[in-house]
């Protein structure tokens, strides 16, 4: 943990201003849940993930996914990668979200392009090397709110996510946010 040198007042209904510099590089945004945790003289702030509550499901699920499809297999949050399963997993595992990844979990709208077909592929994660050629993203929408995405990503040459890989993304993102219903 590192120190800021930051020092705010609680004031007296009990609140603590976040100092936006902060908010910036922990990339929190207004109205973004916070989970707090105490220890002795200590208290934690975390930003609330409710898929990575799910932990072992989410990947079980990614895993089966990648099984089922034969292409990366991505569970994320509206922050970062967190599970891939699949050829070139290790390059986006646990990686921070792209602003393309942003734009498209805040129109909850499920993305599909094929670079054959003269696609648009965006980036999954800010710093990512994977050379995509086909993707399908499917934001995880629960109560009006989404908790992330289900993205199934292919480097083949001329490759295609047809309509069963959508299907298949799609029942998976359902089936995800019906874990919050």
């Amino acid at each position: 943990m590192k120190a800021t040198g930051i020092v705010r007042r609680i004031d007296e209904l009990g609140r603590v201003v976040i100092p936006k510099e902060i908010r910036n590089t922990l990339r929190l945004k207004s109205g973004e849940p916070l989970e707090i945790f105490s220890d002795r003289d200590e208290l934690i702030l975390k930003k609330y993930s409710p898929i990575a509550t799910l932990d072992k499901f989410s990947e079980s699920t990614a895993k089966s996914l990648n099984d089922l499809s034969g292409h990366l297999a991505v569970i994320c949050d509206t922050d970062e990668v967190l599970y891939a399963s699949g050829d070139g997993r290790k390059v986006i595992d646990k990686k921070n979200l792209s602003e393309h990844m942003d734009r498209i979990l805040q129109e909850r709208k499920s993305y599909i392009a094929n670079l054959s077909e003269g696609g648009d592929i965006v980036p999954i994660t800010s710093r990512e090397d994977l050379p995509i050629t086909a993707q399908i993203i499917v934001p995880i929408v629960s109560g009006g709110d989404c908790l992330g995405a289900v993205a199934l990503l292919s480097s083949e040459d001329g490759a295609k996510m047809d309509s069963e890989n959508v299907k298949l993304a799609q029942l998976t993102a359902d089936i995800l946010a019906g874990q919050f219903e």
